[in-house]
């Protein structure tokens, strides 16, 4: 879903920066402060800075922007921290366009070249805001505590902490889905994400997706099941809306949102996982971010 000309009045700005020593994100860093620094001068905005590996949860309360200067990895690995009203601005701050080796950047709605112009789109309200769903698990121990891992708006991965072991668990889902699996773990990614990983995980070229569903729908694989045990029942890869459920047969298992921060678990506990995470409200300019995988949605 995206609202054209949407977002609220901006006047807490957080800046969070790839910090890696390179030249070129430098270069960004100093374009964007600049530009900040003049919009300041005018408009009295509170901003502050953070190299990412030093931002904390506690960064992002109150912030009505979060500008993300990096790649893909460096939004995906702070976006859990950010609250479902904050709007995020991704700035590519290495685009591939003027380097090979540079990020693709599919998140990033900016770059250093754009960003003047952008930045006047969101603070006019002229910014399109994609609400982009996210995946969440919730864990219930044995003992009954639950625990919330991080929203994932890539993908999430459910498995055996040794991956050499398998992944055993009883899945259900729905009324009629229940069976016991053995596995690499299970893999779940939302539409948008499934370019990140899903895809060279499951075979579903060819395979696209009905416009009305992607904001509720989300992607499903029993990872390296065996041949035997492939199904078309929804056991072995699925699209749907409905919360997946695994009771966990192994002695350590985590849950890895988009890649990042691991929320471990035992034999016993019930995981459930759903497209009911909080929203992420990201800021695009000049399309929607739907429009950049036009070949993956029906007709």
């Amino acid at each position: 879903m995206f609202v054209e000309g949407g977002g609220s009045v901006v006047r807490s700005i957080l800046v969070v920066y790839k910090k890696n020593f390179e030249e070129v994100h430098d270069k960004a860093l100093d374009i964007v402060r600049k530009e900040l620094d003049t919009v300041n001068k005018i408009s009295m905005l509170d901003i502050d800075y953070s190299a990412r590996e030093k931002v904390e949860r506690s960064d992002f309360i109150d912030r009505d922007l979060v500008i993300v200067l990096g790649g893909d990895g460096t939004l995906t690995s702070i976006a859990h921290s950010v609250g479902s009203q904050t709007m995020v601005m991704g700035v590519n701050s290495h685009p591939r366009k003027d380097d090979d080796d540079g990020s693709f950047g599919f998140y990033m709605g900016s770059d250093p070249e754009n960003f003047s112009n952008d930045l006047q789109s969101v603070l006019s309200g002229k910014a399109i805001v994609n609400i982009l769903p996210r995946l969440q698990a919730e864990i219930v121990t044995t003992s009954g505590n639950k625990i919330r891992c991080d929203p994932a708006l890539n993908d999430l991965l459910i498995a055996n902490t040794h991956q050499y072991q398998p992944s055993k668990y009883r899945l259900k889902r729905g009324a009629d889905l229940d069976c016991k699996q053995y596995s690499s773990g299970c893999l779940f990614s939302t539409f948008l994400g499934q370019g990140a990983w899903f895809r060279h995980v499951a075979n579903i070229e060819g395979n696209t997706f009905a416009l009305d569903e992607v904001d509720d729908h989300y992607l499903f694989v029993a990872r390296d099941l065996p041949r035997n045990d492939r199904r078309e029942d929804g056991s072995y890869w699925e699209w749907t809306s409905d919360t997946t459920v695994l009771l966990s047969d192994m002695h350590r298992g985590y849950v890895v949102s988009d890649g990042w921060d691991e929320t471990h678990f035992t034999r016993g506990a019930t995981i459930s996982v759903s497209i009911d995470g909080p929203k992420l409200h990201l800021l695009t300019f000049r399309s929607t971010i739907y429009d950049r995988v036009v070949q993956w949605i029906k007709e």
